[in-house]
């Protein structure tokens, strides 16, 4: 069930790189003498407390071989859960909150079985379909992986982190790019029209304080940027209501 979740694990790579490059730097910074005691305990605190926190998140992942759903007779594995959960834990500590609470870690429980159910709905369908992703395709999407790192071995390093081989990174852009054809085809969103954009831009700039307001850039200047987010809301409100569609005719059975 990999291939399910190409896109999150194409972008895990890239995160790889953003870990490599601060890990190089934090290495730098930390062979500068340090004149402060108090400094150097300060970051002992700040390690410890990053290392319960990771020991608290790592306690919510399963067994990676556990069945944790079954789709239409798919199973999806531990493994698949434990990657997508990884992620939605990083993003609460994004939004500065606690991964680890209790009503977090059901919210996080609930929306990565969710998640994975969707995604892996939407993979079918796209089987179904016949979606199939070109040499070229992928190629060009490979290229542009590795373009977020200084050379190849610091890529191959990454790879290597994640615990992929090349051929199993190829057959997750390939996915993805099933995925984002059969998303891009199927799922029909009426245009964005002037009215649209003007209510957005408006209720905007009522919500802008009045010293703010002064500043707030004309309409007609991010006018391609407001057109740009109302696309991807229609899109996503779409894609949501295509996968409860594709729920009600579907055979799921969540395990955990």
């Amino acid at each position: 069930m990999k291939k399910l979740l190409t896109t999150l694990l194409v972008g895990l790579l890239t995160i790889g790189l953003a870990a490599c490059g601060s890990n190089e730097e934090s290495q730098k910074a930390d062979d500068k003498p340090k004149t402060e005691a108090s400094d150097k305990k300060a970051q002992e605190e700040q390690a410890k407390k990053m290392e319960e926190m990771q020991k608290k998140m790592d306690e919510q992942k399963v067994e990676k071989d556990k069945v944790v759903a079954i789709v239409n007779d798919e199973k999806i594995k531990g493994e698949d859960f434990n990657n997508v959960l990884t992620q939605s834990q990083m993003q609460y500590q994004q939004m500065g909150q606690d991964p680890t609470s209790k009503d977090a870690a059901k919210k996080i429980k609930d929306q990565t079985i969710d998640s994975i159910v969707g995604q892996t709905l939407l993979m079918q369908q796209a089987e179904e379909k016949g979606y199939k992703a070109t040499d070229d395709e992928i190629n060009k999407q490979l290229d542009e992986v590795k373009k977020q790192y200084k050379d190849e071995k610091q890529f191959e390093d990454a790879m290597k982190k994640a615990g992929f081989t090349m051929d199993e990174l190829k057959t997750q852009i390939a996915e993805n790019i099933k995925y984002t054809n059969y998303v891009e085809k199927e799922i029909k969103v009426d245009e964005v029209t002037e009215d649209e954009m003007k209510k957005f831009y408006d209720q905007y700039a009522s919500q802008q304080g009045q010293d703010q307001a002064k500043d707030a850039p004309k309409f007609e200047d991010v006018k391609p940027q407001i057109k740009t987010q109302l696309e991807q809301q229609k899109k996503q409100e779409k894609l949501v209501q295509h996968v409860e569609d594709l729920k009600k005719n579907a055979k799921i059975d969540v395990k955990i």
